[in-house]
């Protein structure tokens, strides 16, 4: 499993809101390196997932909906890359071409299980007041 860079630059974004105020899209790119383009993109999808809300206007901008001790490093990711998967044999819809549909009987899809299990929790427990100055 990798990360993809739009997923870091969603943490960046949730970042750069960490201080409570509200921004412009503008001033997010800024403040975090990411094009404006890409993230209005990012601030759409954590907007539609309900992390993030925008005022309209010239006094407008983005904010976050929730305070960062109730927002996940996990959940952003999630909301950015889709479900939490290290191995294709993880999700409920593939067929091994080892042990057919019967991966329970699988010590190494039982121990990808496990090791995403560990992950998912890590990411999940992670919350973003964890990075506030």
């Amino acid at each position: 499993m990798r990360i993809t860079n739009e997923a870091d630059y969603a943490l960046r974004i949730v970042y750069s809101l960490l201080d409570g105020s509200q921004k412009s899209a503008k001033t997010i790119s800024e403040q975090t390196g990411v094009t404006l383009r890409f993230a209005l993109k990012i601030l759409r999808k954590l907007a539609l997932s309900g992390l993030v809300s925008a005022q309209q206007g010239a006094a407008g901008g983005y904010y976050l909906n929730r305070d960062a001790s109730e927002i996940s490093v996990g959940e952003i990711v999630e909301v950015i890359d889709g479900p939490i998967e290290i191995n294709n044999c993880i999700d409920g819809d593939y067929v091994c071409s080892r042990v057919g549909e019967n991966t329970g009987e699988c010590r190494i899809h039982r121990f990808f299980c496990s090791l995403n299990e560990q992950i998912r929790r890590e990411l999940f427990e992670t919350k973003m007041d964890r990075f506030r100055d």
